[in-house]
């Protein structure tokens, strides 16, 4: 690990200050993955600034009925919260799914946003990776990609995202509060990553120095019938192969409303807008929930090792809606 300097921040603003000011700074939450990447050489920060202690770690009820999550709420406390169950139960189980029950109780809000991909390449300085140092090549492309992206990935990288409690809040419209030198904004998390493009090393559109400050979740009626599936090799502290979080709402056989996302398969949380756009108006039966899977598949461009994501994304899918859809009935 690389000297750097450490400095706690009082508050935010000056904290953003600080970190743009300094091309080598960055932000310091919980550290779950910034410190591991510390370790293994691939970040190489010459200050953290600590912004764990900011008052960013309550989850507030807004007036427009939706939710305001402090980026600094911890995992578990999120999953746990009686409003989250109850309204969100998609995020609650998304965030139960993530990691072991010692990370979920450290780890935050923001820090689950920007962690960065579990490839194994990204994390092996002596290989090479575009996102890790561009120009140098993707190792995945013609190497070990049976984790790898199926949907929205460029020659220059294969990696996926490994956040679940993204996937769920991908879904749920989310949006970032996001506080930078020129003041605050808030950013839709659909457009808050980026796919790899030319440009892989940018997992998302914020700027160096920005800082997230809270997640605002909208008022959503159909997020109260959701679900979260997560297809993995192992039980627990597992990336997924795939995942999906799901909302349906269903009023005499008919689908109303959907809400899908799909985990472990792309550079970021993928928003299946096809599906959700052949699901609305359509009965919910089982020929409409594979033809939905199917034109959110179409686009699919699966590696060497990886080709057995495309049928398990289609079955996850139709497994998860018939789930919801059992559930309208009863």
């Amino acid at each position: 690990m690389n000297p750097f300097e450490y400095m706690r921040a009082t508050d935010a603003a000056s904290a953003v200050a600080t970190v743009s000011a300094r091309p080598g700074a960055r932000f310091l939450g919980a550290g779950t993955n910034l410190v591991d990447h510390m370790k293994l050489g691939v970040a190489r920060p010459d200050l953290l600034v600590d912004v764990s202690g900011l008052p960013f770690d309550h989850v507030e009820q807004r007036p427009d009925g939706g939710l305001r999550i402090g980026a600094a709420v911890r995992n578990t406390d999120l999953a746990i919260h009686p409003t989250v169950r109850a309204r969100y139960p998609a995020l609650s189980r998304a965030l139960l799914a993530g990691a072991s029950a010692q990370l979920r109780n450290f780890a935050t809000t923001g820090g689950n946003l920007l962690q960065r991909t579990r490839c194994v390449y990204f994390q092996d300085v002596t290989t090479p990776c575009n996102k890790r140092e561009p120009g140098s090549g993707c190792s995945a492309i013609d190497g070990y990609n049976r984790d790898h992206a199926i949907l929205g990935a460029s020659e220059h990288c294969v990696a996926t995202h490994p956040s679940d409690m993204a996937v769920a809040m991908t879904a749920f419209d989310a949006r970032v509060v996001v506080l930078g030198v020129d003041g605050e904004r808030t950013i839709a998390l659909t457009d808050f990553y980026r796919l790899p493009g030319e440009e892989p090393e940018r997992d998302t559109v914020l700027g160096h120095g920005d800082l997230i400050v809270a997640v605002d979740l909208p008022e959503l009626p159909v997020a109260a019938r959701s679900t979260y599936r997560k297809v993995r090799d192992r039980a627990s502290y597992a990336f997924a192969l795939v995942s999906v979080a799901a909302a349906l709402d269903v009023a005499d056989g008919t689908v109303r409303e959907a809400r899908l996302a799909f985990g472990g398969v792309a550079h970021r949380p993928w928003r299946a807008s096809r599906a959700e756009e052949v699901l609305r108006g359509a009965p919910a039966t089982t020929e409409t929930f594979r033809r939905a899977a199917d034109a959110e598949l179409a686009a699919a461009r699966p590696l060497a090792g990886n080709a057995f994501k495309v049928p398990m994304a289609r079955n996850t899918v139709i497994s998860v809606l018939h789930e919801l859809a059992e559930q309208e009935g009863r």
